[in-house]
């Protein structure tokens, strides 16, 4: 199996050589871009299975960098690693695609180990699993592979975290999942998402596949609990 590439994205050189210096011995490949445009030429020339990005960058910023990659379909993980620790800071990276996000100064161990967990989700994600790689149900069809949802409405191209969302609800049909349980599984064992962040989750999820979104019949908020999917069709109150 060949090493895993990271591109990281970071302007400050003796921190990138710490980060490389520290990633590489565990055994990944690390392409280093000192600026937001240099880390867009890099990602449009190769393949990567993680994108760490500090914010604060020349040309074009983080947060740019991370839209950018989404809107054309990129899915890779990405870790913003920064010196903005704001919680609105955090909110707006991950709602913009982030997976993660860790606030300098950062200790290398933990990076690692954010890192490690990053790739068991995604190794779990791309897992056969409980589901295998195409779940279907009575709303429609997931594919966790091209990152796809096929519904009556039609295809819909899915992110990495709403992948990781569905392929966790696919694999406890009628269970409530509480919120710390999706975020240990969907987001980490130190996420940033709140309450809201998984039920605008749920909310497109519920626009995807729903007959009616006001009325669901999949997808459902267990007030004060958490949430639970129905895949053969249940209205919350029968």
């Amino acid at each position: 199996m060949s090493a895993r590439r990271i591109l990281l994205v970071e302007d400050e050189r003796h921190i990138a050589e710490g980060i490389t210096l520290n990633l590489e011995s565990e055994g990944y490949e690390i392409v280093w871009a000192s600026d937001g445009h240099m880390a867009m030429e890099y990602y449009g020339s190769g393949r990567f299975d993680l994108v760490i990005l500090d914010i604060m960058l020349p040309g074009i910023d983080g947060l740019e960098v991370c839209r950018r990659i989404r809107a054309n379909l990129g899915t890779e993980p990405i870790l913003f690693l920064t010196a903005r620790d704001s919680l609105n800071d955090k909110k707006t990276g991950l709602s913009i695609g982030a997976d993660d996000y860790i606030t300098k100064p950062f200790d290398l161990e933990e990076l690692i180990l954010r890192i490690k967990a990053i790739f068991r989700r995604q190794a779990w994600l791309g897992s056969d699993g409980q589901t295998g790689n195409t779940y279907k149900f009575a709303g429609g069809i997931i594919d966790f592979k091209a990152f796809e949802a096929e519904s009556p409405r039609g295809k819909t191209r899915l992110s990495n975290k709403e992948c990781l969302l569905l392929k966790l609800f696919s694999e406890h049909p009628d269970e409530v999942l509480s919120r710390s349980a999706i975020l240990d599984g969907v987001w980490g064992y130190n996420a940033y998402p709140s309450s809201r962040t998984v039920d605008n989750f749920v909310l497109k999820f519920r626009k995807i596949f729903e007959p009616d979104a006001s009325a669901p019949i999949y997808f459902h908020t267990e007030f004060g609990t958490g949430y639970k999917f129905t895949p053969n069709g249940r209205r919350s109150n029968d």
